[in-house]
């Protein structure tokens, strides 16, 4: 018997989508007597190589912050370095890259169509000091990767991509063969926060096919020690060495069982929030109000991560989140402006198109389990809300 807490909102901005699967396998490791890294965490590691294929090696970590903060540790970003980021996005981005000592260099987005950082600005944002790129592809919508690949090729650049919206997104090449969003860049940051297509609660996936840099993360995940507690329980091991400077980013073993489970869910999962984006389209392309970003994506198949939409400029978006919050339906905002950040204000350079996105966008309630009921819910409240 699933008991889930009962929400304030007729229609909120997500759910887990929970079943009795992730009970047992959370059961499973409560039986066990051990919750950090073992068996249930290898296992995940090796379901998620064999997902993203080519190559891949997987860790994984505490979320996808502590997998952001270590690719860049590993890449030795330090002192000095400029780390060119995305302009929309989560602040995890520029503050893994500040922790580093580096500088942030904004990227703007391409146009109000797409949201994906412009490779055309990246590439004017380069400069003697650049160490690496770091790109965001938003929502679960693929960047335009042979660009932003032959750039960071071009001038011998780092490339780091944050997954965190991405499992199951995949970007279609030139040539009309497919590869699996996570797989371009020297290295690659997966997020399992609660509200993400694969939700543990917490967690995250670092993720390279460079066999140097795998053994430099596999050292930064936990103190830089040669064996893990669990080796030393089961008695293969005495002691352990120091062999570099590391840092606790251990995930645990109900994270990753639970990973698992979701892992296995994750395609189902996905094509459930294809069919609810296609009828938010055909509900909201009436509203003149609103316009939907990637509406005539082209660069791949998404995984429909979230549900942005960008409001008009004479719409007043706070009175819209008001009005729809007393209709009983939960909005956010993905994101807000960067240069707003008390942390970051006046240190870091203008990028006008996402910054005018950041005033004026809205995100609609996503997950799973919703039903096309629900959607009509939203956007009903919507209408209502903008009309007013």
């Amino acid at each position: 018997m699933i008991c889930l807490i009962k929400s304030m909102w007729r229609v909120q901005l997500h759910k887990i989508d929970y079943d009795e699967k992730e009970y047992q396998a959370v059961k499973e490791v409560l039986d066990s007597g051990w919750l950090t890294i073992s068996e249930k965490t290898r296992a995940f590691e090796a379901a998620f190589s064999q997902f993203l294929g080519r190559d891949t090696k997987s860790l994984a970590v505490s979320s996808g912050t502590a997998a952001l903060h270590m690719a860049l540790l590993a890449c030795g970003i330090g002192r000095d370095d400029e780390v060119i980021t995305p302009a929309l996005t989560f602040i995890a981005d520029q503050n893994v890259s500040m922790m580093c000592g580096a500088k942030n260099v904004l990227a703007d987005i391409t146009s109000m169509e797409d949201w994906s950082a412009d490779p055309s600005d990246i590439s004017a944002r380069i400069t003697p000091k650049t160490k690496a790129v770091m790109i965001v592809h938003y929502a679960g919508f693929a960047c335009d990767m042979e660009r932003i690949t032959s750039l960071c090729k071009k001038h011998g650049l780092l490339l780091i991509e944050d997954c965190a919206h991405t499992p199951g997104a995949v970007y279609r090449n030139a040539d009309g063969g497919e590869q699996p969003l996570g797989t371009f860049g020297d290295m690659a940051a997966f997020s399992f926060f609660a509200n993400k297509n694969i939700a543990a609660g917490e967690g995250g996936m670092v993720v390279t096919r460079n066999e140097q840099l795998f053994e430099k993360l596999r050292l930064l995940r936990s103190h830089g020690m040669s064996v893990m507690s669990f080796d030393r329980y089961k008695g293969r091991a005495l002691s352990y060495d120091v062999e570099f400077p590391g840092l606790n980013y251990r995930i645990n073993e109900i994270s990753s069982a639970l990973g698992l489970v979701q892992l296995k869910k994750l395609q189902n999962a996905n094509e459930k929030r294809k069919n609810l984006v296609e009828h938010y389209y055909s509900r909201l392309d009436n509203l003149s109000s609103v316009s939907i970003p990637y509406r005539n994506f082209s660069r791949g198949k998404p995984n429909y991560h979230i549900m942005p939409i960008l409001l008009s400029e004479s719409t007043d978006r706070t009175a819209v989140i008001e009005s729809m919050k007393q209709d009983g339906v939960q909005t956010s905002i993905h994101y807000p402006m960067i240069q707003n950040f008390s942390a970051y204000k006046d240190k870091i350079n203008s990028t006008p198109k996402a910054e005018y996105v950041s005033a004026h966008e809205l995100t609609l309630p996503l997950f799973p389990t919703m039903t096309k009921e629900e959607v009509d819910i939203v956007c009903s409240a919507l209408a209502k809300a903008i009309e007013h």
